[in-house]
């Protein structure tokens, strides 16, 4: 019982993570099973089977904040099962001796790619356009496969490239993502149970992680308008990448002197981004409150009259009822 009420922690805190960051449920989620001593596949198809639940929940709050670009939805989310689909078959057909180094290595990535993605302000000054379905079929594709074979993967591809765009609006790229990624975690849920079986799936892992996240997925719609998404990813890329780190580090043997010292650049490198990030948003939001403060040039008379000639067509107005020609 104990073990369950930890996950559904994990669920919660992994969903307030995901709907305000639009990534991060399935790569905190994995991470902790996989640190657990679960099976790669069994992970990942628990938190797959997990996530139809809390992506739907997700998806409606999204909805009915105004998050979400059903375009974007449509365009995204069926190469995203199709890539989730085959990713789920390939990791469900190989060992878990190979599977865990090839998971972890991704989350890693993943996680180090989230550290340098968010210690620097992302770009929105490209607009103009809507996205076309050529760019969006290709990322699904990616992103979905990424996910499925990973653990995690689906925001971590699929959001930074649709912000960095420039095109939408941050909260409606969160919205869009986590919207789409119920198709998503369905396909890769069909792709497990082909493979797998149904005992591939862990049923009390996925009650305790849906139920965390069906709590808290209002509540992170909600939260993505005001949290600040340059320290939160910067903050759970640094757990990602020191979590699997210890996998990595073990399936190559490296003992002795060389683990703390690998343990201890690592902690480094995600201060270091926790300063940029840090600094970052401080520069966006300065940039942000002189935009806002600066005063508009449609507001400003373009000229003013001269006082004097204004003085004597009043009088001229007044004695004659037609002003003077001058």
């Amino acid at each position: 019982m104990r073990k369950l009420l930890v996950l559904a922690l994990v669920g919660l805190v992994a969903q307030l993570i995901d709907g305000s960051l639009g990534m991060a449920y399935g790569l905190t989620s994995s991470t902790l099973l996989l640190v657990a001593g679960v099976a790669p596949a069994a992970a990942s198809a628990s938190v797959h089977l997990a996530e139809i639940g809390t992506t739907l929940a997700a998806g409606v709050a999204h909805w009915r904040f105004g998050n979400v670009d059903w375009r974007v939805v449509t365009r995204i989310a069926l190469p995203g099962a199709i890539g989730a689909f085959a990713g789920a078959t390939l990791l469900s057909s190989i060992s878990t001796e190979v599977a865990a180094p090839w998971m972890a290595g991704i989350l890693f990535t993943l996680g180090a790619y989230l550290l340098v993605r968010f210690a620097r302000p992302l770009r929105t000054d490209r607009v103009g356009g809507r996205l076309r379905g050529r760019f969006l079929g290709p990322l699904g594709l990616v992103a979905g496969f990424v996910d499925a074979t990973g653990g995690g993967g689906w925001g971590p591809v699929a959001t930074p490239a649709l912000l960095v765009s420039g095109r939408m609006e941050p909260r409606k790229v969160i919205g869009s993502v986590d919207t789409a990624e119920f198709v998503v975690a369905g396909a890769a849920s069909v792709g497990f149970l082909i493979g797998l079986g149904s005992e591939g799936f862990l049923l009390p892992t996925v009650a305790a992680l849906l139920i965390g996240g069906l709590i808290a997925a209002p509540l992170a719609a909600w939260l993505v308008r005001i949290v600040p998404a340059q320290l939160l990813g910067a903050a759970i890329g640094g757990v990602i990448v020191l979590t699997n780190a210890r996998t990595l580090i073990r399936s190559a043997d490296l003992d002795g002197p060389v683990r703390p010292v690998v343990y201890v650049l690592l902690a480094a490198g995600w201060l270091a981004a926790l300063v940029l990030a840090v600094r970052a948003l401080r520069r966006t939001r300065r940039a942000r409150a002189e935009a806002a403060s600066a005063p508009s040039a449609a507001t400003v008379p373009a000229e003013l009259p001269d006082v004097a000639t204004t003085g004597a067509v009043a009088a001229d107005l007044a004695a004659t009822g037609t002003p003077t020609p001058r």
